[in-house]
C-alpha cells in the first residue's frame, strides 16, 4: 500500500482489520485451549487450576 502511495487512513484501515483478524485467532485458540483443559480435566487437580487460570490470563491479557 505504501508503494501504491494509498492514504494513511486507508493504511490505518487495513492495519486495524489485520490487527482484529489475529485477535479473534487468538481467542479461538485460547478457548479451544481451555474447552480441552475442561473436557480432558488433568489427574493433578492443581495442574488443571493452573492450565485453566493460563488460559484465563491469555484472554484478559488483551
Amino acid at each position: 500500500m505504501l508503494e501504491d502511495e494509498k492514504s494513511c487512513s486507508d493504511i490505518i484501515t487495513q492495519l486495524s482489520a489485520v490487527r482484529s483478524s489475529i485477535d479473534r485467532i487468538m481467542g479461538v485458540i485460547v478457548a479451544e485451549n481451555l474447552k480441552q483443559c475442561i473436557e480432558n480435566p488433568s489427574s493433578d487437580p492443581e495442574e488443571q487450576d493452573r492450565e485453566i487460570e493460563k488460559a484465563i490470563q491469555l484472554i484478559v491479557k488483551k
